[in-house]
């Protein structure tokens, strides 16, 4: 069984990388039990949009100068 803090280590990480297969199902069979989880991946989720959504974040495409 997935513990939480190993649910979140694993979103965390598909952040960044693409989960393995088996990874991938422990997280969703995790995420199918867990509301605490859900949400945390809610917010992870959100997180993300919004640093991508600033400004001076270097792929955001407002048409700003980054080096002003």
């Amino acid at each position: 069984m997935t513990t939480c803090k190993h649910a979140t280590e694993l979103m965390s990480q598909g952040m960044d990388r693409k989960l393995s297969l088996p990874e991938r199902l422990r997280l969703r069979a995790h995420l199918l039990i867990c509301s605490g989880c859900r949400n945390t991946r809610g917010h992870f989720r959100f997180l993300r949009e919004a640093i991508h959504r600033h400004p001076w974040y270097p792929d955001s495409d407002d048409g700003l100068d980054k080096d002003a």
